[in-house]
């Protein structure tokens, strides 16, 4: 398996990391931009912010978690970290569709709670799936692909 290589490992870490200040980012921009500043409406406010935050993990991505990795045209390798992320994002839908209705209904029998309390932890524990599964889907697409050019690949 590729993360049993400590750089893989080490990879996947600065990954993890630079995504966690992506979703800093893409929450913070759109809040910005949909209470704060311009009160746009949530879908022009929540596209504004996630292209912001994937071209911030881009960077990152590209100088510090795969400093090796610039074989490829800036625009080039851009275009097909933000093709794997909206990949993404399209996987990250329907599991937060479909996930959260039986989740909800579980939390609410399961711990007797009320529906708001309930609809909160369902709510969170289907994003903190989503989030997991497409990290995941992220780290090893773009490694194999977007950044296939670093030499020691296993």
């Amino acid at each position: 398996m590729i993360l049993t290589d400590t750089r893989e490992r080490s990879r996947f870490f600065k990954f993890a990391l630079v995504g966690t200040l992506g979703a800093v980012i893409d929450f913070g921009v759109m809040n910005l931009l949909s209470h704060w500043i311009l009160e746009l409406p949530l879908v022009y406010a929540g596209t504004i912010s996630f292209v912001c935050a994937v071209i911030s993990n881009f960077t990152w991505n590209r100088y510090w978690t795969y400093p090796e990795s610039r074989s490829r045209p800036l625009l080039n390798q851009l275009g097909m970290f933000f093709l794997v992320n909206a990949a993404g994002v399209a996987i990250r839908i329907p599991i937060l569709h479909y996930m959260e209705p039986p989740l909800l209904r579980f939390v609410e029998r399961t711990f007797h709670t009320t529906y708001l309390t309930a609809e909160f932890y369902a709510k969170n524990l289907t994003l903190a799936v989503a989030v997991g599964i497409v990290m995941l889907w992220n780290f090893f697409v773009n490694r194999y692909w977007t950044y296939n050019d670093i030499d020691d690949l296993s």
